[in-house]
Formats: C-alpha cells, structure tokens, sequence
C-alpha cells in the first residue's frame, strides 16, 4: 500500500503541466500528499494523520500571507493612482483614464464620477478624501496589527508546547514517541490534541483578523468625519 502511494505521489509530482509553476494550491495539496506518505512510511496511521494536518495548516498559513502580501500591493497601487488623479484634477488635466481595481475604492471612485456630473461638486476635493481614508485605514489596519503581534506570538507559543513535553518525556527515559503512535489510548490522544490545536490557530486568527478590520473601519470612519 506505501509503495502505491509513492508511486502515485510521484507520478503527480512528475505529471507534465500546461504552466512551468504549479498554483500555490496544488502545492499545498502535494504536499499534504508528501506528508501522508511519508507519515505512514515512517510512523503509521497516526503520525500520518498527524503530519496531515501540520501540512495543512502550513499550507494554508502561506497561502493566507501570499493573498496579504498581493492585497496590499494592489492596495497601495490603487492609493498612488488616487494621488495622482488627485494631482491632475487639480491641475485642470482630464483623468487619465485608468481603471481601479473591483474594491471599495474603486466603487467610491465611481460615484464621485456620478455625483460631479449630477452636482458638479469638485471631483478633486472628493478623491482627495477618499484617500485619505484610504491612507487612514491602512495606518489602522497597521496599528491593529502591531498590536496583535503579542497575541499571535502567544498562540503560537502555546501550540508548540506539546513538542516540548515529548522532549521533556524523553529527556527523563519515557517513550511518549511510542506510546503516542502505536498504542490506541496514545494514538486517540495525540490526533486529538492536534485536531484542538489547530482549531485554536484558526480561532485566534480569525479573531484577530476581526479586529484589525474593526480598527481600520474605525480609522477610516474618523478620516471622513474629520475631514468633513
């Protein structure tokens, strides 16, 4: 059974694709995949079902980054866009035309196009507004953040706690190894425990996701207001 599972494993690691670089998804599937082969090569059923869900969660952890990192990209692309559009409009010159990305700025971009044809307000005091909301929610969204870090840091700490007790049972002449992976009490314990921890990771982070987007809602709300 290992050595189908090898095989199919690295037949679809070998599989020629359409792109030279796999989507970071189906990296995260092989190696989730890598992972469950070589837990039951080396431990069995429950070292499999362990490294599973570390896999997982690492996976999933890197790709949440990778989506930050390119959303905030594009959102600093669309706050130099708003500068210079603010700039021009100033300056008398037409837009340049350039489209903004589906989002909040660019659904506020376009009703300040509405209302300054319905009203003829000043479309440059309207942009420069929206970003400095824009500005004030990333300065809130940064805060928040900052201070997370303590409680992100926390929850991590905790999660790797359980590593060290094994090294603490091992140091003193017990096999936790052993009786975690091949007894049924140990093997219940140990995919419980793990299920539990990565529950908690997900938990703390969702938490503090909420609040970072409670605070950035909260600045850019301040910014309107103050710069009314």
């Amino acid at each position: 059974m290992t050595a189908v599972l090898l095989v199919c494993l690295a037949a679809v690691l070998c599989w020629p694709g359409r792109r030279l670089r796999p989507e970071p998804r189906r990296l995260v599937v092989l190696a989730v995949g890598a992972a469950l082969v070589l837990g039951l090569v080396v431990g069995g059923p429950v070292l499999a079902a362990v490294a599973v869900v570390y896999a997982g969660l690492g996976g999933r952890a890197l790709l949440r980054r990778a989506a930050r990192l390119r959303a905030l990209a594009e959102r600093e692309m669309a706050i130099a866009k708003l500068a210079g559009l603010a700039a021009d409009l100033r300056a008398g010159l037409p837009p340049s035309g350039e489209e903004f990305a589906p989002g909040r700025i660019g659904r506020l971009i376009g009703s300040v196009w509405r209302l300054a044809e319905r009203t003829g307000a000043p479309a440059a005091d309207l942009v420069e507004r929206i970003e400095a909301d824009a500005r004030a929610a990333d300065r809130a969204a940064a805060s928040a953040t900052a201070q997370a870090a303590g409680a992100q840091a926390t929850a991590l700490l905790l999660a790797g706690l359980p590593v060290g007790g094994i090294g603490l049972g091992l140091t003193i002449g017990a096999d936790p190894v052993g009786v975690l992976l091949h007894t049924p009490l140990g093997g219940a314990c140990a995919i419980g425990a793990v299920l539990l921890q990565g529950a908690g990771l997900i938990w703390s982070e969702r938490l503090m996701a909420g609040a970072s987007s409670v605070s950035s809602a909260t600045g850019a709300s301040f910014a309107v207001g103050a710069s009314r």
